[in-house]
């Protein structure tokens, strides 16, 4: 048995391949139509402005809103932990409130 033996499969011959071979292809184009190509552009769209409001808007805000809540935490333990001063936050809601108004203001 040489190298090239190993390879062959039994019982196959070169009329095979060719039969194989000649076998027209389909193409996927053909079976989409009009309709499913602006959908699908329709929805690229709208995944795109969704991209868009996250990255702009929503991420943005998030950060800012949470960074200055961070923030205004680490000054207290720190005061608290530095210079033995008792941090209170006299209103929660007028707090969170207040950092939500400052984080959109400068959006």
């Amino acid at each position: 048995m040489s190298l090239s033996d190993s390879f062959a499969m039994a019982g196959e011959s070169a009329s095979d391949h060719d039969e194989i071979d000649s076998l027209p292809s389909s193409s996927t184009e053909s079976f989409v139509s009009d309709d499913d190509s602006d959908a699908q552009q329709e929805w690229e769209r709208s995944l795109e402005q969704l991209e868009l409001l996250l990255t702009m808007i929503l991420v943005p805000f998030a950060g800012k809103y949470f960074g200055r809540k961070f923030a205004y935490w680490s000054w207290g333990r720190y005061m608290e932990w530095m210079h033995n001063v008792e941090v209170n936050w006299s209103g929660k809601t007028a707090f969170k409130a207040a950092g939500a108004v400052e984080a959109a203001s400068s959006l």
